[in-house]
């Protein structure tokens, strides 16, 4: 059987470009689970609100229950759920799962699999980050649910990928004039830049092409603040920074509450700014809470 295929076939409700992690996110954890102690299982009044928590961390703007995947995974061929009564999930009711004591984990054949395949875990792991997720959220992701994965097995699987453009990151730094688009950042090592990125603004794993009216170049912090949805970029080309987003401290009021409602730095005259297309996909499905006012100056 092979498992990778199977695993990127995962059945999800999608539409236009719309995130719908729910099952990837509760098999990285069940893999997490199973590295920690491959027998146990996965009972859904235990770990229900670590599910909450990686949805809504992980997840799209749109609220939503933990049930879904612990019911729905098993249709995909690698998820059982057996109650108090036996075997079968009883459905996707929040109150059936906990009053059944529903219990969840990988079918018999994937666990067997895992155990016979030492590299199995990794290259399903990384499969499901790439399929799903931007690589920037890749390494706290296993950390959230507890893999730890040994370098070997962290290499990327091109034979189930899409191909990049190595070109994008040089394409995108130059139309930008190798700063920062949110904060102007523009650091160097001689002449090499460092700290700089380019971020796909519609994630690759979601159609995202490698071009620069896809593209900003960020620094590495507001990459990664760009990928958890805390910025955002507005209609009128503006920074949005989401109400959801705390900070106290004069560092934090300075590099993030304070981009609020700032133009965009660049591109430069001749470069494609960022598609509207693309913007509005982020703001979609990735962008959490609503955007602060801009602060008073």
């Amino acid at each position: 059987m092979d498992w990778l295929e199977r695993i990127a076939k995962l059945r999800q409700w999608t539409r236009s470009g719309t995130r719908a992690p729910h099952k990837p996110l509760l098999l990285l954890y069940a893999l997490g689970r199973f590295q920690a102690d491959a027998d146990g299982g996965l009972r859904y009044t235990a770990v229900e609100q670590d599910l909450r928590g990686l949805l809504v961390e992980y997840g799209p703007p749109n609220k939503t229950t933990p049930a879904y995947p612990f019911h729905h995974l098993v249709s995909d061929g690698v998820w059982e759920v057996r109650t108090d009564r036996g075997p079968g999930s009883p459905g996707s009711g929040v109150r059936d799962l906990r009053e059944t004591g529903a219990t969840g984990r990988l079918t018999a054949d994937l666990r067997a699999a895992l155990r016979r395949e030492p590299d199995l875990l990794g290259r399903i792991t990384r499969l499901l980050l790439d399929l799903h997720f931007p690589p920037s959220l890749h390494g706290e992701l296993c950390e959230a649910v507890g893999l730890e994965l040994e370098p070997g097995e962290v290499e990327r699987l091109s034979a189930v990928r899409r191909q990049r453009d190595p070109r994008m990151r040089e394409l995108v730094l130059t139309a930008y004039e190798y700063q920062c688009a949110f904060c102007g950042y523009d650091g160097r090592i001689g002449a090499v830049p460092v700290g700089l990125e380019a971020a796909h603004v519609r994630w690759w794993a979601f159609g995202g092409p490698d071009e620069t009216e896809n593209g900003l170049c960020l620094c590495a912090l507001h990459h990664k603040l760009f990928d958890k949805g805390v910025l955002g970029v507005g209609g009128d080309q503006r920074i949005m920074v989401s109400q959801r987003f705390v900070g106290r401290s004069p560092a934090a009021r300075e590099h993030v509450i304070a981009l609020a409602g700032r133009p965009l730095i660049g591109p430069q005259p001749g470069s494609h700014p960022v598609a509207a297309a693309h913007r509005d996909w982020h703001a979609r499905q990735v962008f959490h809470g609503e955007p602060r006012l801009p602060t008073a100056a």
